[in-house]
């Protein structure tokens, strides 16, 4: 039986499918409950019950699953709920977990040796590097591949939690906003025909502007709790020289973004899994991504992954949320696609003047808005279309909207945890190491006070 359960999911690990069960003219907002619910069991659980959520958290998320399936079963049919598991599943959620897994799994394989004592210029030096790195191998490899250092090196301080929260503004967002490998919204945006460096040109001031103030404001904070520590950070002997372990997991990474671009530039044709009609080259990229796990797992020492701090833990903790979250977030989205037609309607109505042009800072506003609670990748997607879905036009004439459309989304998911997944993953790889991060509102209040204001600023310098 398991065999033909491996085989099942390695036939559903692929993307694009077509449209889901579900049709947003015809449903109301009530169907966005469930999703409510699911976010806000995320935000008030771990405060108000927290050893009941750390040990059932993935039966809540199962049973806010079932609270948006049953009724949608019982109202539509079984067949149509049957369809939207399958194009949650084919579409969304396992292209996902096995994409995160990799990168997880050899970020994770990656051992930064040496001596790195967590000072302000320490710091900041790691949230820059990582910054550049994550359109380079993603915000989630880049995020995975930096974080233990960074927690090492700030082990003996007892003011270092604002560090991951610039780690994840910066690391696991922001950084990944110059290349389609950076995050998700821009990878679909190039299989939607955008070109690849087209974001690398249009969005690179924005960028700049952000990465530059985010890093001078932390190495200010830091500098100035670094002053208050009672008994500086330091180090016993003689230094350790820097250097890197795990080399093969670097080149398993380098595949990993191989498997990425090849979905982009390779189309040998379709099939149909589970009703859902899918490109040949998501399967074999799927097979990329299950490879490389396997043979980051059985060529990285154990003696190596146990002083890297590697567990699954994290890896469990999004994979149990994140399946809840995408499928509860699919009557969202369905509104949102319906356009006029839909109860989001006058949402939808900001968008455009009253001669019916794109007004590029709404765009940036709500994506990122949106993007911040639901998955920033099929918001990316609702916004594209919504604006003409026409790449050769967005990319000329409609520069202005489309950069506004992926600044918001690759930006703005630095808002809260679940804007995107490497947030989240970051949060428990921190929990993990016995540091207790802010709570879903203490860390959207570190965005409001940090980012909010930044985003202004770029609004007013690009898009208005």
């Amino acid at each position: 039986m398991r065999p033909v359960l491996i085989a099942l999911l390695l036939a559903c690990v692929v993307t694009p499918a077509h449209a889901a069960s579900i049709d947003g003219s015809q449903i109301g907002l009530i169907w966005g409950l469930p999703f409510a619910g699911i976010l806000l069991s995320i935000a008030l659980m771990p405060l108000l019950a927290p050893h009941f959520w750390h040990h059932h958290y993935g039966k809540v998320a199962a049973a806010w699953g079932a609270a948006f399936l049953i009724p949608f079963a019982a109202i539509f049919g079984v067949g149509a709920a049957g369809n939207e598991v399958a194009f949650v599943l084919v579409d969304e959620y396992i292209p996902f977990i096995v994409l995160l897994l990799a990168l997880y799994t050899t970020g994770g394989g990656v051992l930064l040796r040496g001596t790195l004592v967590g000072t302000p210029l320490t710091n900041t030096a790691i949230l820059a590097v990582g910054t550049i790195l994550a359109s380079m191998m993603g915000t989630t490899g880049a995020s995975m591949l930096l974080i233990r250092p960074l927690l090492r090196a700030n082990a003996d301080r007892t003011r270092k939690v604002h560090s991951f929260v610039f780690f994840i503004f910066l690391v696991s967002n922001i950084g990944g906003s110059l290349t389609p490998i950076g995050d998700p919204p821009l990878y679909l945006g190039f299989l939607k025909g955008v070109s690849f460096f087209w974001p690398t040109i249009h969005l690179f001031l924005p960028f700049a502007v952000c990465a530059v103030v985010l890093l001078g404001i932390y190495f200010l904070l830091d500098s100035w709790l670094y002053a208050k520590e009672p008994v500086k950070p330091g180090f016993e002997g003689a230094r350790v020289r820097l250097s890197i372990e795990g080399w093969v997991n670097v080149g398993l990474i380098l595949v990993v973004v191989f498997g990425v671009l090849l979905q982009g530039i390779w189309s040998p044709g379709t099939t149909t899994v589970l009703g859902q009609t899918v490109g040949i080259e998501r399967l074999v990229a799927i097979a990329i991504f299950l490879g490389v796990t396997a043979v980051s797992m059985l060529l990285t020492s154990k003696t190596l992954r146990e002083a890297n701090g590697f567990t699954w833990g994290a890896m469990a903790e999004v994979a149990k949320l994140f399946a809840a979250i995408f499928l509860c977030m699919g009557p969202v989205i369905a509104i949102l696609k319906a356009g006029p037609a839909g109860a989001m309607a006058p949402l939808v109505a900001l968008t455009s003047d009253g001669a019916g042009a794109p007004i590029p800072w709404v765009y940036f506003w709500l994506t990122g808005a949106l993007s911040s609670f639901l998955d920033n990748a099929p918001t990316y997607l609702v916004f594209f279309n919504l604006a003409g879905g026409d790449p050769q036009f967005l990319m000329t004439q409609g520069a202005a909207t489309l950069a506004a459309i992926s600044a918001g989304a690759v930006f703005m998911g630095a808002n809260t945890y679940i804007g995107n997944a490497p947030n989240f993953m970051v949060k428990a790889i921190v929990e993990e190491n016995g540091v207790r991060m802010p709570s879903f509102f203490g860390y959207f209040a570190w965005a409001c006070l940090f980012l909010v204001p930044l985003f202004v600023l770029c609004t007013f310098l690009f898009f208005i």
